[in-house]
């Protein structure tokens, strides 16, 4: 007997717009709504919503939060003043990623931590191993919690008619909790597509009204094969593709995410030895072959040896063109290097180019 998918409490929302649902992790997900290249360029030309409310969210409080986040995360957290947001990874004690995740400083000792939707429970249970005797509490509000992303060029445009002001004193990467229509909300100004955009956090009460609202105000309903397409045009890690236990940070060209000299946490002295020894590297290719790289493609060497995998592949909506992350032997990733990428047992031609492929026209 299969389990039951679970779902958001925006659920109604999408069915009410007819869009095209599947199963994602356990989740009954929109794919798309009017097709997936109209809603990416939706948000890379004027601003898409997505439903994310299957993320995880933990609270983090009490006098040794930080001290537990500094240990637990790579993050130098005590450089992350209150209001600001920053990029954060979960390593285990060999170098390997337990989990990508946001941490926002929300008041004095009081963080919110957005993990993987599919990493929920084994976050929870990695982290909360190391609590020990600290004076922390961590709370998992994930059940509560809607979360809306409001991305595009449009965004603060969106955002400001609702909430006025607000939105545009939100820095980029900064956090603020604020009210709409009386209802607290939570705007950071996050995103995972390479464009201006906020994540919006408010109680699944006020979720489905909080949607309606944005639709109201312009932004266009945008599913996961967008947000996908999206988060890798400008190489946005994607958990289980690009990160997962076996990948380390400098494998994942995430080492900027590592803060070796903030002390002792876990996995530092691992890191600090892959530092310099890592044999993997993700790279950027184009395909000039004909046919077209997915995920889990095995790459090879021009003389035919098989050198790493590709983590995701498809026709990129704004470049018009094959394109591919892959997981290859350092030796062979300097760009313009060229590669076989093998699609159905073939090897079709490709060529190392400049990571990442789009580069975020966002300034502020």
């Amino acid at each position: 007997m299969s389990t039951p998918l679970l779902r958001t409490v925006l659920h109604a929302e999408h069915l009410a717009l007819n869009a095209r649902m599947v199963e994602f992790g356990g989740w009954h997900m929109p794919v798309q709504y009017t097709g997936i290249i109209d809603e990416h360029r939706a948000v890379r030309e004027r601003a898409g919503i997505f439903d994310v409310s299957h993320m995880g969210e933990f609270w983090v409080e009490g006098r040794d939060a930080l001290a537990f986040l500094q240990h637990v995360t790579t993050a130098d957290v005590s450089q992350l003043p209150i209001g600001h947001a920053g990029y954060a990874l979960l390593c285990r004690p060999n170098g390997g990623v337990v989990d990508d995740l946001f941490i926002y400083h929300i008041a004095p000792e009081r963080y919110l931590l957005v993990v993987n939707a599919s990493n929920i429970a084994k976050d929870w249970a990695w982290m909360t191993q190391f609590i020990g005797t600290m004076r922390v509490t961590m709370r998992d509000a994930s059940p509560d919690t809607g979360l809306i992303a409001l991305q595009g060029p449009h965004a603060e445009q969106v955002l400001a008619s609702l909430i006025g002001r607000v939105a545009v004193d939100v820095v980029f990467h900064g956090v603020t909790t604020t009210h709409w229509n009386g209802i607290e909300l939570i705007v950071a100004r996050t995103g995972y597509t390479g464009e201006d955009g906020f994540e919006l956090f408010v109680g699944n009460a006020h979720a489905p009204a909080l949607w309606r609202a944005l639709l109201a105000s312009g932004a266009q309903a945008c599913g996961l094969g967008a947000r996908d397409s999206l988060r890798f045009e400008p190489c946005l890690a994607l958990y289980g593709h690009e990160l997962d236990d076996s990948i380390n940070p400098y494998e994942a060209r995430l080492g900027w995410a590592v803060k070796l000299n903030k002390g002792d946490f876990v996995g530092s002295t691992a890191l600090n030895d892959l530092k310099s020894n890592y044999t993997r590297r993700l790279v950027a290719f184009e395909v000039t072959g004909k046919g077209i790289a997915r995920g889990g493609y095995a790459v090879h060497a021009p003389d035919g040896h098989a050198i790493g995998v590709v983590t995701t592949g498809m026709p990129s909506p704004t470049f018009g063109k094959p394109l591919g992350i892959a997981l290859i032997d350092r030796a062979f990733t300097s760009e313009g290097g060229s590669i076989d990428i093998i699609v159905r047992d073939k090897p079709v031609s490709a060529v190392i180019v400049k990571y990442p492929f789009y580069q975020s026209r966002y300034k502020k």
